[in-house]
């Protein structure tokens, strides 16, 4: 794991990942960010914290108040770091569970533009296309086989509402069989919602949306970038590997499995 980000781009990377999943509402509080949303997005309804340092338990009563008076069960989004020990104790002795270890990963789009290269066959180390808006074949590989297609119809709807995002698709034969998106925010180009056709698999063609988001990226100015991917993720993460990205936080969701206190 690559050394940690200064405490200015941890605070930015954390806004900028928010913002490119528009949560319907957001508040600060105590140095956090708290997004609220209906929808099956995390990161849209999960409270972060913009910076590195111990937390002690009143400012967990206050963030906890805000959700309950939404009608919204708590949930944090906290990054495997020792400031946190002690706010990860009480999470627990308030019955709340962790999952899914997430990788924060940090590159540039000039070294990730060259990812293209590494695909085979038919349109191999071409660009995908890079839209301003989603079309409905876009939103349509959300919601295929192999995809949950109520989280897909969450996950568009999300990324669909960010303002200033861009959409790749590869398209074949009329079909998007390759798709992702890249937000803009807070000096950070970011990619999101990395989704290949189960059918697809294995030809570049995450690639090629790479690439072609690093592209717009640079013709907008913006050098660095960064993406969030599942640490279970092997095939993803061997290819964000490829496109010269490295993991410089780990982060869990904790969620409170009993209501209230």
């Amino acid at each position: 794991m690559s050394s940690m980000p200064s405490v200015a781009d941890i605070e930015a990377i954390e806004r900028a990942t928010v913002a490119a999943v528009s949560p319907e509402a957001s508040e600060e509080l105590d140095g956090w960010l708290l997004p609220f949303d209906g929808g099956t997005v995390k990161r849209a309804r999960s409270a972060v914290p913009l910076h590195r340092s111990a937390v002690d338990a009143g400012t967990l009563d206050r963030i906890e108040d805000r959700y309950d008076s939404r009608q919204v069960v708590p949930a944090l989004r906290l990054a495997d770091a020792d400031c946190f020990d002690g706010l990860r104790a009480e999470l627990e002795r308030r019955h709340y569970v962790e999952d899914h270890p997430t990788c924060v990963q940090i590159g540039t789009v000039r070294e990730m533009r060259q990812v293209a290269a590494a695909g085979t066959g038919a349109g191999a180390g071409a660009l995908a296309d890079v839209d301003r808006a989603p079309d409905d074949a876009w939103a349509a590989l959300f919601l295929g086989e192999g995809f949950d297609p109520v989280d897909g119809a969450h996950r568009v709807r999300a990324l669909a509402r960010a303002k200033g995002s861009l959409y790749a698709s590869v398209r074949e034969n009329g079909r998007t069989v390759a798709a992702g998106a890249m937000a803009f925010g807070h000096g950070w180009a970011s990619v999101h919602g990395m989704r290949t056709d189960k059918a697809h698999r294995g030809r570049g063609l995450a690639g090629r949306v790479l690439a072609g988001l690093a592209q717009a990226a640079l013709t907008k100015g913006f050098e660095r970038v960064f993406l969030q991917v599942d640490a279970q993720n092997h095939p993803a993460l061997s290819l964000y590997r490829r496109a010269g990205f490295q993991t410089h936080w780990q982060y869990r969701y904790w969620q409170r499995q009993q209501w209230p206190r």
